[in-house]
């Protein structure tokens, strides 16, 4: 079966973060911090089928990639890390995963207690 939903965050501790907290196939792209329009384009195109989603962090890189996106791909979703923790790896797993939980994720169960 494909992978139906894609996940484009900043960095690799970003998706190390995020990955087990998934209980679904989820795709995890990583931009590896800012990127042009072309080369984002270029990264997110093999997954277009995806729904997709961003996680970002609450700072000006994270913020210029969500405009960055929302202007390209204005379908995807993009979930808020709380500007608490400013960043998705630094952010507890507990708030990540019911964050991902309130996107319609299915999420690992030992992250919600």
């Amino acid at each position: 079966m494909a992978v139906e939903k894609c996940i484009i965050v900043e960095g690799r501790s970003d998706m190390l973060k995020l990955a087990p907290i998934f209980a679904e196939d989820v795709q995890i792209v990583c931009t590896n911090g800012t990127i042009s329009e072309d080369a984002l384009i270029e990264l997110i195109e093999p997954f277009e089928e995806c729904k997709l989603y961003t996680f970002f962090d609450a700072d000006k890189a994270g913020e210029k990639l969500r405009s960055l996106t929302k202007r390209i791909y204005s379908e995807a979703v993009h979930l808020l890390i709380p500007r608490t923790y400013m960043e998705v790896a630094n952010a507890p797993s507990k708030v990540l995963a019911q964050r991902l939980r309130e996107a319609r994720f299915s999420v690992n169960k030992q992250y919600l207690v």
